[in-house]
C-alpha cells in the first residue's frame, strides 16, 4: 500500500517536471531590418506658421 502511494505521487512529481516550460534564446537567421519610411513635412510647418505670424501681425489691421 506505502509502495503504491510513493509510486504515484513520484510519478505525479515526475509528470509535473515534464510540463515545465521551456525558454530559448536563438540568434535569427537574417539581419534585423527597420524600416524607416518617414515623412517629413516640417518645412511646410514654418511655411504656414510665418504666413499665419504675418496674417495676424499688428501691423495687418485685422485686430
Amino acid at each position: 500500500m506505502r509502495l503504491c502511494r510513493f509510486l504515484a505521487i513520484l510519478s505525479l512529481g515526475l509528470a509535473c517536471l515534464a510540463c515545465t516550460p521551456t525558454v530559448q534564446l536563438a540568434m535569427p537567421n537574417e539581419p534585423i531590418n527597420i524600416n524607416l519610411n518617414v515623412k517629413v513635412e516640417h518645412e511646410i510647418y514654418i511655411k504656414v506658421d510665418k504666413a499665419l505670424d504675418d496674417v495676424f501681425s499688428k501691423d495687418s489691421g485685422l485686430f
